[in-house]
């Protein structure tokens, strides 16, 4: 039986919250936010927002995953899901919350686990490193947008 794993981050980006969902809906652009352990990242289908599908490999946990994510919008200008295709359930979701002229972004993932052994040190090492990630991702989403504001 597999156990769903969950890994999540959050950070203050320095602008609005239009402009920031604006840079995570921009898949290319999104895509400069990514740090390893995130590399060949294409966009298949659309490029902007929903309907969107991009595919990205992730050197991860020992081994190599290729994702294929579809993107959707529940909330446009507040919420992005990009939903793998794929066979490993994974969701990630961004949440973009109004903070005046700041932004509360915050990731979150989850994915169907391995079950037995394997599965028992995923789930403790897995949110970590995801943790870990995610923290960087938002600290250049945070790079960028300050960029742009000194523009």
């Amino acid at each position: 039986m597999a156990h769903v794993v969950s890994a999540s981050a959050e950070r203050t980006i320095d602008a609005p919250a239009d402009e920031v969902y604006r840079y995570l809906t921009d898949m290319q652009l999104h895509s400069r936010f990514l740090p390893p352990p995130f590399y060949d990242f294409h966009v298949e289908e659309g490029g902007v927002g929903a309907g969107s599908v991009i595919r990205f490999k992730i050197d991860f946990a020992g081994g190599v995953r290729e994702l294929r994510m579809k993107v959707t919008e529940p909330e446009p200008g507040r919420t992005l899901v990009q939903t793998d295709t794929n066979s490993s359930g994974l969701v990630t979701t961004f949440t973009v919350t109004p903070q005046g002229a700041q932004t509360l972004v915050n990731i979150t993932s989850g994915f169907d686990g391995e079950s037995g052994v394997a599965g028992f040190v995923e789930r403790i090492i897995a949110p970590r490193r995801l943790h870990r990630i995610y923290g960087k991702e938002l600290a250049r989403l945070d790079a960028y947008a300050r960029e742009q504001r000194a523009g």
